[in-house]
């Protein structure tokens, strides 16, 4: 007896039906984990999530009371210009620029000290790190990943220790 569309078999309709599924999933995950861990962001622009530590002191990295979510601090590198903006997120003060800087790209860039750098965290930012001013110009600051800072914004527990 000849096989028909109905008597067709397992394996096939196994593949088509679930197999497209499986790959949708994979790619939303995927775009998810990116999009949590900030690997792909604009270009030349790059976001540093900080945390305060309340009802305690920080020792290191450790904060001995417990972890909050801080200020977001944004910084745009315009390469042609040799320009850093930068401004805090949600913040309606103004934002801030340097100048004179040596841009290798948005995750790799350094600046000259200048009196705007009381008004953000970092004058070098290295593979899209903030780097701690060593100069005391810049802002103190403890930063998380992206995912920990948003369970901390939403009140969740991520730890008690800043990444950096």
């Amino acid at each position: 007896m000849p096989e028909t569309a109905n008597n067709a078999h397992p394996k096939s309709r196994l593949s088509s039906t679930i197999l497209p599924g499986v790959g949708v999933l994979v790619v939303v995950f995927l775009a998810a984990m990116m999009w949590l861990t900030d690997f792909i962001t604009l270009q030349g622009e790059r976001t540093i999530y900080t945390v305060t530590c309340e009802g305690g002191q920080w020792e290191g990295a450790r904060c001995t009371g417990r972890l909050a979510a801080g200020p977001r601090f944004r910084f745009r590198a315009l390469r042609v210009h040799e320009e850093v903006l930068f401004w805090t997120a949600g913040n309606r003060e103004a934002s801030g620029k340097f100048s004179n800087c040596q841009i290798h790209d948005g995750r790799n860039w350094t600046c000259p000290a200048s009196a705007t750098a009381a008004g953000t965290i970092t004058l070098q930012m290295e593979h899209g790190r903030a780097i701690h001013d060593a100069t005391g110009k810049a802002l103190p600051f403890k930063a998380v990943e992206k995912w920990r800072w948003l369970l901390l914004r939403t009140g969740l527990w991520a730890g008690s220790n800043a990444d950096y």
